[in-house]
């Protein structure tokens, strides 16, 4: 896929030849000055006429007509170079390989160095460069019938710098797009309907990962959670045909078992409401309420490729939530794996329920620190959007470490509260030691703080991502659908971790 070079492109034969432009006074300045020179100076006459753009974002595609060795250049445009950053370069990319994808070109070549404004250096920009490749040129197939005609897709990638080591740019080039992979696996998972996508499935899915990784793999069946008291998981399945699945994947990256970092992701893959249903329109799309088991997977192929010197345990719970003759019903009273009682208020509220096992579970297995993915409510849509994700937490030193890594994979997260008062409401309950649902009210506080109730004193991040996890359009990253988001903020949550305080 990838081949680097440390030398300028310009002598060079390609299909198409991409090229960063900075908004400055001299757009073809230093080491470009020779293109504009093979085109005596017409390049510049484009600049000016604004057929040729540098401002933020624009692509403009011009025919080199045997002047240069590439038949074609496209120019993108970076902005000021004082305002570009890591996020900036790979929008960047990600614009420009959309616009290639479109064109059907097989064969592309990349001056990096023209990508390079002074805060963002070499391996940040290949690192760039090849996740937003994978990312921008994803596309789930659907299931329509197929075209004979083979559909032609980018095939090689060769990149020319001359500013460092062909073979550091060839590993960030590589880790890159191991980010990228690991984030598209879980949008074609969330992209997948119920019916093709169970438990069982998920499941499978899981094991097939830990064959290829080496993962030790543990999938609990609805005998193992009977004899467990994973009360809460298996109420939720009540109303279904389809067996559940606790689905733990362990790997170990250093030689004690210690400091383990527990990834919980809710596996909810169709999420009908149960007797407290959804409308006819809100119950559309919720194959994707498996969005962040599906983030754990992702999280766990990178953590597969990359083999950090880390001990991740993932713990995935698994069901659909269905209407029957059995399913359980708002007012019920259950257990959980932990021994707390929790009334059922609102069969909706389901996800909190699965993840209060899970969260028992993974801490059963070591888990030090935790972080929980979930689709979880509607409530946080309303208070943060759809760009957003919503995170909760009872460790501040764990929490800023989870803040750094959102930062860096640019999947911003926004704080709420744990009050005291929170703790309360969810708390009310004059037949349990706890209600599932206490109200409207700080309804995505709620759903977190009720999650908390499991993790106790173990550092805990919760991350609800119900805004996040799927968009109505696409953007330079990616289709609309399925986003794939957290996938690489637990990943690097995992390369990045550091001990701190408990």
């Amino acid at each position: 896929m990838f081949t680097v070079h440390k030398e300028k492109p310009f002598l060079k034969a390609h299909e198409c030849l991409i090229i960063g432009l900075f908004d400055q006074p001299l757009k073809f300045a230093g080491s470009l000055s020779v293109v504009d020179e093979a085109f005596s100076g017409e390049l510049t006459e484009l600049v000016k006429s604004g057929d040729i753009s540098a401002r933020e974002g624009k692509i403009a595609k011009i025919h080199t007509f045997g002047r240069m060795a590439a038949k074609r250049l496209y120019f993108v445009g970076l902005g000021k170079e004082k305002e570009c950053s890591f996020e900036k370069v790979r929008e960047a990319f990600g614009s420009v390989f959309k616009n290639i994808k479109e064109d059907k070109r097989e064969e592309i070549a990349v001056y990096l160095d023209s990508f390079l404004p002074e805060q963002v250096d070499i391996l940040d920009a290949a690192h760039a460069l090849s996740e937003a490749f994978a990312l921008s040129t994803y596309q789930f197939e659907g299931y329509k019938q197929k075209s004979n005609e083979p559909e032609k897709t980018i095939e090689s990638i060769t990149v020319y710098s001359e500013s460092t080591d062909e073979e550091e740019v060839k590993a960030a080039l590589m880790v890159g797009y191991v980010y990228g992979s690991g984030t598209n696996s879980a949008r074609t998972l969330v992209n997948t309907p119920g019916n093709l996508l169970t438990a069982g499935d998920l499941a499978q899915y899981a094991q097939e990962l830990g064959a290829k990784y080496d993962f030790e793999v543990e999938i609990l069946e609805k005998e193992d959670m009977l004899k467990l008291g994973m009360g809460a998981l298996l109420a939720v399945n009540q109303g279904s045909s389809e067996p559940p699945k606790m689905i733990v994947l362990k790997y170990q990256g250093k030689e004690a078992w210690e400091d383990v970092i527990g990834l919980v992701g809710k596996g909810i893959t169709f999420d009908t409401g149960g007797y407290s249903i959804k409308t006819k329109a809100g119950i559309v799309g919720m194959k994707t309420d498996m969005g962040g088991a599906a983030a754990v997977l992702g999280a766990m192929e990178i953590i597969g490729e990359l083999k950090p010197e880390q001990n991740v345990v993932a713990v995935i719970p698994s069901t659909d939530n269905m209407i029957s003759g059995n399913a359980f019903k708002p007012d019920d009273v259950i257990t959980s794996m932990s021994g707390k009682t929790i009334e059922v208020l609102n069969t909706d509220a389901e996800g909190r329920l699965v993840l209060a096992d899970a969260v028992t579970y993974a801490k059963h297995h070591g888990a030090d620190y935790l972080v929980d993915v979930a689709t979880l409510t509607g409530g946080v849509i309303t208070a943060l959007g759809t760009d957003t994700t919503g995170a909760m937490t009872n460790n501040e030193a764990w929490f800023e470490q989870v803040l750094e890594a959102s930062h860096e994979a640019g999947e911003p997260i926004w704080r709420l509260p744990i009050f005291e008062s929170h703790k309360k409401r969810v708390r009310n309950s004059k037949m349990a030691d706890l209600n599932n649902s206490p109200g409207s009210e700080g309804h995505a506080i709620m759903g977190g703080a009720f999650v908390g109730e499991f993790a106790e004193d173990t550092p805990w991040v919760h991350l609800d991502i119900a805004g996040t996890a799927t968009r109505n359009k696409a953007d330079c990253l990616g289709p609309s659908g399925a986003t794939g988001v957290m996938v690489r903020t637990l990943a690097l949550i995992v390369e990045r971790f550091e001990k701190s305080e408990r």
